[in-house]
């Protein structure tokens, strides 16, 4: 991997990673990230998308974007995972772009992803915990909401895959015009850009993920309902009845 200093036409991938209150984690990941990316013979940059962190997050980000030259950090004030990952997938400099999370930094998911994608084989590759090969070691509770929600999304969306929320990647210019429709923010962000593209016709393939839960969720997993069945009723508005957003 080359470390920075090459103009935006040289910079094939870009991987993209919210955070919000990940001081105790962030620094460690993202240089165990570089260091994995190392021997992959392409120029990668990794945009740190802070939003609103209470803690030290938004140092730690700045200080890895000041010793690392593939590093940028963009900062929000309002805790939005929605947003953030709607920023960073902009502000990407990469023909490739791949959405990450600080507590999984796959990089085995990212070598299938982009071998599919310059290949020709799909224009968006979506890592699935519920693919029938997958394996899923994360706590129970977390399982069954992955369930649930993926459950919510085939009967009120149609949507026909396995799921929707964790790693992606995409061949960037052909997924900006799916993210120009989507019109929910937070957690559900993920889920509708999945099955925007979808129904778009894009060629959407899943791989499984093998994951484990390196720390609990940094918010609340029954704090996140109320806003997700919400933005799943506007969705199911939009969407399936074809209403405006409001």
């Amino acid at each position: 991997m080359q470390d920075g200093g090459e103009s935006v036409k040289g910079i094939d991938v870009s991987i993209v990673i919210p955070v919000y209150n990940e001081e105790g984690l962030l620094a460690t990941a993202v240089r165990d990230l570089l260091g994995q990316l190392e021997p992959i013979p392409l120029v990668f940059e990794v945009i740190l998308s802070e939003n609103g962190s209470k803690d030290h997050t938004r140092e730690i980000a700045d200080e890895l974007s000041k010793t690392r030259n593939n590093v940028r950090v963009l900062h929000s004030d309002q805790p939005n995972y929605g947003l953030a990952m709607r920023r960073g997938i902009e502000e990407a400099r990469g023909r490739i772009c791949i959405c990450d999370e600080i507590d999984l930094c796959d990089v085995d998911f990212h070598g299938r992803a982009i071998e599919l994608l310059t290949s020709g084989q799909a224009d968006m590759v979506v890592g699935s915990k519920r693919h029938p090969e997958a394996r899923d070691r994360r706590p129970a509770l977390r399982r069954f909401a992955t369930g649930v929600i993926n459950l919510m999304l085939r009967i009120f969306l149609g949507f026909r895959g396995t799921d929707t929320h964790g790693l992606k990647a995409f061949n960037r210019e052909k997924i900006l015009p799916v993210l120009a429709l989507c019109v929910v923010e937070k957690d559900l962000f993920a889920s509708e850009l999945v099955i925007r593209a979808e129904r778009a016709g894009v060629n959407v393939v899943e791989v499984p993920l093998d994951i484990a839960e390196k720390r609990p969720p940094s918010i609340n997993l029954f704090k996140r309902v109320p806003n997700v069945l919400r933005n799943l009723w506007k969705l199911f508005l939009v969407i399936r009845l074809g209403r405006k957003p409001r």
